[in-house]
């Protein structure tokens, strides 16, 4: 089975406040009576899945500032988007959500069902057609700009400018020695794909641990924290990065119609931007409990930038 490649250390549900508990359970109508944490995600709260008194089931996540001062926001704006997206069945259906000033919490249905096997072939088929139907769906559904999404263009600057400026990054910084110069100018690729219009809502964080199977086959996409507005091809790029350190990924992006689109440069463009950015993180972030975030971040990195030696001969 394929496992999460981002898990974090997150906390259990009965150390969440007691306000938060009360929420709960008089949204859900019924006293919780069992729970089951999840660890996929990098997120310092809870992720849990519920069950009432009545046989009630539902998941929740909740975190407080005090555990991490960015997290809140994502899950705010992850109630938002859920909010205006309204319901369909290729993403979890959002309950309820709380906020407080300091913890938020949000209260989700929970899918029945587990994390998609990347190694099996039919699974991951079923997943890159969900990601081309639900880029399909996000088309005709709107968020409107009072809510905070994710802007690609302006990552895509900052990748542009992580790879400009690699020459200079610290010396411990894990890029391989031909990347520091930028040989292909791909920060020229990206800042031209930052200034092409992106008017779709895109989930921008397509990873196993946030795909969910049900036993009938469908896939639901969960974690709706980093939405963004993109690219078509960002999030059957990202569904892809599961085994981008395999010849399968390069033979998958040039089968897919939207991928093939934008074109086997930007491909490459986005691993060694995305990569040298991660590189860069990794002896320049501060995390607040965050234990395991640098590692991923490293482990990604190696992943892509190997991935982009693959693809020119390096």
């Amino acid at each position: 089975m394929t496992a999460p490649r981002a898990v974090g250390v997150r906390l259990p549900y009965a150390a969440v406040p007691a306000a938060v508990h009360a929420w709960v359970e008089q949204e859900l109508g019924s006293p919780v009576v069992g729970t089951v944490e999840q660890v996929g995600g990098m997120s310092p709260g809870c992720a849990t899945r519920l069950t009432c008194a009545d046989g009630t089931r539902a998941f929740v996540k909740a975190v407080g500032a005090e555990l991490n001062p960015d997290t809140p926001g994502l899950f705010r704006r992850e109630a938002a988007v859920l909010a205006h997206l309204g319901e369909h069945a290729l993403w979890a259906r959002m309950l309820a959500s709380y906020d407080d000033g300091d913890w938020v919490a949000l209260l989700i249905e929970d899918v029945e069902g587990r994390h998609p096997d990347f190694t099996d072939a039919a699974e991951l088929e079923a997943v890159l057609d969900g990601v081309d139907r639900l880029s399909e769906v996000l088309q005709d559904r709107d968020v409107p700009s009072s809510v905070d999404l994710v802007d690609v263009a302006h990552r895509f600057r900052v990748w542009a400018e992580s790879l400009a400026t690699l020459a200079e990054a610290p010396e411990a910084t894990p890029v391989p020695a031909w990347l520091r110069a930028d040989p292909e100018g791909w920060a020229g690729v990206l800042r031209e794909q930052a200034a092409l219009p992106m008017p779709h809502v895109v989930h921008w964080d397509i990873r196993v641990d946030n795909l969910l199977r049900r036993p009938s086959g469908e896939v639901v996409f969960v974690d709706w924290g980093t939405a963004a507005r993109g690219p078509a091809w960002a999030d059957p790029l990202l569904a892809r990065l599961e085994r981008v350190d395999e010849p399968w990924f390069d033979a998958s992006t040039a089968s897919s119609p939207a991928l093939t689109e934008a074109g086997d440069e930007v491909v490459t463009a986005f691993l060694a931007g995305f990569g040298a950015h991660l590189a860069v993180r990794s002896v320049v972030a501060v995390d607040v409990n965050l234990p395991t975030l640098n590692d991923f971040r490293i482990r990604e990195s190696r992943r892509m930038l190997e991935a982009v030696a693959r693809r020119t001969g390096r």
